[in-house]
């Protein structure tokens, strides 16, 4: 099970211990790829100089430096550090904790800092179990969690801990880290006088996806290959050979992953099923992440087709939720058939050009009030007020519409939809059109009652 006392204390010879355990930073400001978390006007920053850390939960994907902070936090405040696996722990654990920072705080003065690798793991009675002791001060906790904590972590908990989202780390600060062990001769492979070559470096970055653990480990085991060779200098062969996994093509230049992603949008936006199969397969084959091409299908559903046909967005993001459950091989045929799907459904940017237009609309005329007779009004003072009044509700009219204004009356008649005659938008634009017409006569009659009662 995992240690109760300081991780320090358990600690394997530094020659027997991993490369990425190795190289973990010891100081807040060398944290990779977290400045928002780490910079000097963060959060953290500010209740340590003031020396009130916080009970926190952690939440990023895995290598992006959690119980690394945690550590790192544990060392700048004096604290003990107490760390362990929700895997592998439980309630009895929980209570040994507790009574042990009891005993350091009455024997020693001395703090403790509890970090608990994969929190949302707990069940609530477990997580139930440090409420009081985070409400007194007792235990400063720091959970971690690759999972969302508004769903896995109860809300009792959360309300005791602030929330510190951290990143996927950049390729850039990856391969800053890479070098770095490279370099370094006390904890890293800098007795092995070993470089690397750029295209290996930005390979090992790349497929790291952010997760710095993943990167060193990988850097380690290429080390060790290319060790037994006469050259000085790791290569990209090397990697792929240490890795079992190709290069991307568009690994050492970002222009071909930024072409071949351009040919599938323009395939698919021309319609055309043939070509845009094609270049997905192309860059499935190539190694490309398949939830990057997902993404990009999902958004092209609502940039490109919209309501032409509003079920190309469902299916796109079935596919999404089948390669999810499948993975490759097996789920890239949900990836092909929404490709088709996209490809042969009618088109409309629509959507897209109204999101654009009322962007502008809202920045040039700033925030305008919300007209009195769609405002709610749950008190008799805003009653008084006119909040409410004159509404009409939309149920007890023919069709279900009511011929009134809903923008701001400095905008009123104003139309940002536009939509075509393709697909299930020629519905739309039938339906709206008759609409509109009877909320144009609507505002003309009230425009003539208006210059009626000024007469």
């Amino acid at each position: 099970m995992t240690t109760l006392f300081d991780y320090r204390e358990q600690e394997s010879p530094s020659g027997m211990r991993p490369l990425a355990d190795r190289m973990r930073p010891e100081k807040l400001e060398d944290l990779a790829g977290q400045p928002h978390v780490t910079g000097p006007d963060s959060l953290l920053r500010s209740a340590l100089e003031k020396g009130t850390l916080f009970s926190m939960i952690l939440w990023g994907p895995p290598g992006c430096g959690k119980t690394t902070l945690a550590r790192i936090l544990a060392g700048m405040t004096g604290a003990a550090y107490v760390q362990i696996s929700a895997v592998l722990s439980g309630v009895k654990e929980i209570r040994e904790v507790v009574e042990a920072a009891r005993q350091r705080r009455v024997q020693f003065q001395k703090d403790t800092i509890l970090f608990v690798d994969e929190v949302h793991r707990f069940n609530k009675s477990q997580q139930d179990a440090f409420l009081p002791h985070v409400e007194s001060g007792l235990v400063t906790l720091i959970g971690a969690t690759t999972e969302n904590p508004s769903f896995e972590v109860i809300p009792a908990l959360m309300s005791r801990c602030r929330l510190i989202v951290l990143n996927p780390v950049p390729e850039a600060a990856v391969r800053q880290v890479l070098l770095r062990a490279l370099a370094d001769t006390e904890k890293g492979l800098g007795k092995m006088g070993l470089e690397i070559e750029p295209d290996a470096l930005a390979h090992l970055a790349a497929l790291a996806d952010g997760d710095v653990r993943t990167a060193l480990n990988n850097l380690e085991a290429a080390a060790l290959l290319r060790s037994a060779g006469p050259a000085v200098a790791i290569t990209l062969a090397d990697v792929e050979q240490a890795l079992d996994k190709k290069a991307l093509l568009y690994d050492k230049s970002g222009e071909e992953h930024y072409n071949l992603i351009s040919a599938l949008h323009k395939s698919l936006r021309g319609s055309d099923p043939d070509a845009a199969v094609y270049w997905l397969v192309r860059m499935l084959s190539g190694g490309e992440d398949p939830f990057y091409i997902l993404r990009r299908m999902v958004r092209f559903a609502s940039e490109d087709i919209g309501n032409a046909d509003p079920s190309a967005l469902g299916v796109t993001i079935n596919a999404m939720e089948s390669y999810r459950f499948l993975g490759s091989p097996e789920g890239d045929l949900a990836i092909i058939q929404a490709a088709v799907y996209l490809a042969t459904a009618p088109k409309s940017n629509s959507l897209y050009t109204m999101h654009g237009a009322v962007k502008d609309v809202v920045k040039k005329t700033g925030y305008l009030p919300v007209p009195k007779h769609i405002r709610n009004a749950p008190t008799n003072l805003m009653k008084e007020l006119g909040y409410g009044k004159d509404y009409k509700y939309a149920h007890d009219y023919k069709d279900a519409f009511a011929p009134q204004d809903y923008l701001p009356e400095k905008l009123a008649g104003s139309l940002y939809y536009h939509p075509t005659q393709r697909g299930y938008e020629k519905t739309v634009k039938e339906r709206l059109d008759k609409w509109r017409a009877l909320k144009k006569r609507y505002r003309d009659n009230e425009s003539k009652g208006a210059a009626g009662d000024r007469d």
